[in-house]
């Protein structure tokens, strides 16, 4: 299994809005990624400027159907002035899990 980390950092008074693209995001994931084992975004409780997508993926394939989709395309260029910055994106292969 393929783990990738993904932080973000948005714009303050972003926050909503950048959720709202990221909620689509992760639609889209659910009904079009089978390869896509755990897709969620997160907003830190301290700072709501702070995103975290974690993502869990079957194997490299499945990571490259969704780094290459139109889809992640279109989610990148619709932060353009919504994120602080390019992501922080850190990729792992798991070693155990509970699910």
């Amino acid at each position: 299994m393929l783990i990738v980390i993904a932080k973000v950092k948005v714009q303050p008074g972003k926050e909503e809005e950048f959720t709202a693209a990221g909620r689509k995001m992760v639609a889209h994931v659910k009904a079009n990624e089978p390869g896509t084992v755990t897709y969620t975004l997160n907003q830190s409780t301290a700072d709501k400027t702070a995103f975290v997508f974690y993502e869990a993926y079957r194997d490299q394939e499945a990571f490259a159907a969704h780094a290459g989709s139109q889809m992640m395309q279109d989610f990148g260029r619709s932060l353009a002035g919504v994120v602080a910055g390019r992501p922080e994106i850190t990729m792992y292969d798991e070693v155990d899990a509970k699910r």
